[in-house]
């Protein structure tokens, strides 16, 4: 699928020559027509031409889910730049340090967020609905682009560290739709997409704006940072028939839903970000009465490539591979382990990102020979061909001659009713690597003592006893990254030098 080479002329053409009149997107209760973006984004092409874009320059875009994201991250790519979407929670001093990292030319911000300040003369003001585009052209000359020119560029969340520039493709735009949205998901243009997961996020773009255009569907854009019940209401008031979330907030909306709630326009809830656990699965099922389908992607894939499908879910597992993509799991010298034994997780596929930009040792450390990628993921695969997260590699605990996934021990530990939510790091006792359990105790819980015995008893039938925690600390949250993962190297800083 191409249009003169350029992706974004691509992804709007075809809906502007079908349904011009359909909304692309609805925000706070206002609606964008496939026409109206078009427009839009010419306008926006048009005035980064006029203050002098070149092609293959990168414009940064620290902007909330709204019309003014999509309108700026199109109407870039629609004059040869590369939208380089930013996090909108980071201090001024982060986006001066991502901004000279990208090269960025201009910055699209609203004047008041820190992004504005280290954008210094570099800054196009954006309000939420966009820039002032009044008196710009409808339309614009598209500026052609090669299927291997930049189109967009993405951070790394930081889960481990300083976060990395990913830059994708114009080729790469339409393969979440042709891979995962259409042939896991059946997405088509009667679907209504809701995603908690915000644009500037590699799960976020791919559902509510690259799959979202590609079929010609309905997303729902909420600014600013959704609680659970904002998302009941929203799921009630514009009933998506897609739902995608992380597994932190779908257990908080747990916590949240009552009976009468109306979820009956759902026909996928989907989770990624972080593996689910199969206790939040069983959850979620008995008390909403539907499957919560896990997935992983990544930043450097920008897709899902190992995904369960609405006909077979299976708690505790990622499910199968994509089509288009091919998957190993590999020991430390890279052969590849028998079902059953865990090891690392390598893909190659559609829409991998070529490099890191300007890091090319970890790119010569992640972008492997013949098109692999080396995910940073500990996986399982069963006989049945189903795989199973069992953590970051990064975050496994060899305790004695045994490893230990935090994972299976977290799942354990939460199907306790005192555990709201827990993580499992790596603390020593008498110089050896032994599991520390983190939990936040569950409302009318009391933490102490006796609350640490009683998991550590539950904890002991149902898992092997090297898995079993040495300690167990209460928290009254976990650290996590923006999009909702837990940052275990946090954890394993804070337990080291402890002894029990």
């Amino acid at each position: 699928m191409t249009h003169d080479g350029n992706a974004a002329a691509a992804l709007l053409a075809r809906n502007l020559e079908v349904h011009p009149d359909k909304t692309a997107h609805v925000c706070d209760g206002d609606s964008l027509s496939y026409a109206g973006l078009a427009r839009d984004a010419a306008r926006m092409a048009h005035l980064l031409a006029r203050r002098g874009l070149v092609p293959g320059e990168r414009v940064a875009l620290a902007l909330e889910d709204s019309p003014a994201f999509v309108t700026a991250f199109l109407g870039t790519i629609l004059a040869g730049g590369v939208a380089a979407a930013m996090s909108t929670t980071l201090a001024a001093e982060d986006y001066g340090l991502v901004l000279e990292d990208c090269g960025a030319r201009f910055v699209c911000a609203d004047p008041g967020h820190p992004a504005a300040s280290a954008a210094g003369d570099r800054l196009i003001p954006c309000a939420r609905t966009g820039p002032d585009l009044a008196g710009l052209p409808d339309s614009f000359q598209t500026v052609p682009r090669a299927a291997d020119d930049l189109a967009f560029m993405l951070f790394s969340s930081g889960s481990t560290g300083r976060p990395k520039g990913v830059p994708h493709r114009q080729a790469d735009c339409f393969v979440p739709a042709e891979t995962w949205g259409r042939q896991v998901l059946a997405m088509d243009g009667n679907s209504r997409i809701f995603s908690a997961s915000k644009l500037y996020f590699a799960y976020g773009l791919e559902t509510s704006l690259l799959i979202n255009l590609s079929v010609g569907a309905t997303a729902l854009l909420f600014p600013g940072k959704p609680g659970p019940y904002d998302l009941f209401e929203a799921i009630a008031a514009f009933r998506p028939t897609h739902f995608f979330c992380v597994p932190t907030l779908y257990n908080l909306m747990l916590r949240a839903l009552e009976p009468g709630m109306d979820l009956s326009s759902l026909k996928v809830c989907f989770s990624a970000g972080e593996a689910l656990p199969a206790a939040l699965f069983e959850e979620w099922r008995r008390a909403a009465g539907m499957d919560l389908l896990d997935g992983i992607g990544s930043t450097e894939a920008c897709n899902v490539f190992i995904s369960n499908r609405p006909e077979s879910a299976r708690p505790g597992s990622s499910g199968t591979p994509v089509p288009g993509y091919e998957v190993r799991i590999v020991d430390q010298e890279g052969r590849d382990v028998p079902p059953g034994q865990a090891g690392d997780l390598l893909v190659r596929g559609p829409g991998i990102a070529p490099f890191y930009w300007n890091r090319p040792d970890k790119t010569r450390e992640t972008m492997l020979p013949d098109g692999w990628l080396r995910t940073g993921d500990v996986y399982v695969r069963d006989a049945g061909g189903f795989y199973s997260h069992q953590g970051r590699s990064d975050d496994m605990i060899k305790a004695g001659a045994h490893w230990v996934a935090p994972m299976r021990v977290e799942d354990a530990l939460r199907r306790h009713p005192a555990v709201h939510e827990c993580a499992v790091a790596a603390c020593k006792v008498e110089g050896l690597d032994r599991p520390c359990a983190f939990v936040v105790p569950a409302p009318g819980a009391e933490p102490g003592p006796a609350l640490v015995r009683e998991l550590r008893a539950h904890a002991a039938k149902l898992l092997p006893g090297y898995m079993c925690p040495v300690r167990v600390e209460f928290r009254q949250d976990l650290p996590k990254t923006p999009t909702g993962k837990i940052q275990r190297f946090r954890l394993r800083a804070e337990a080291a030098g402890k002894t029990n």
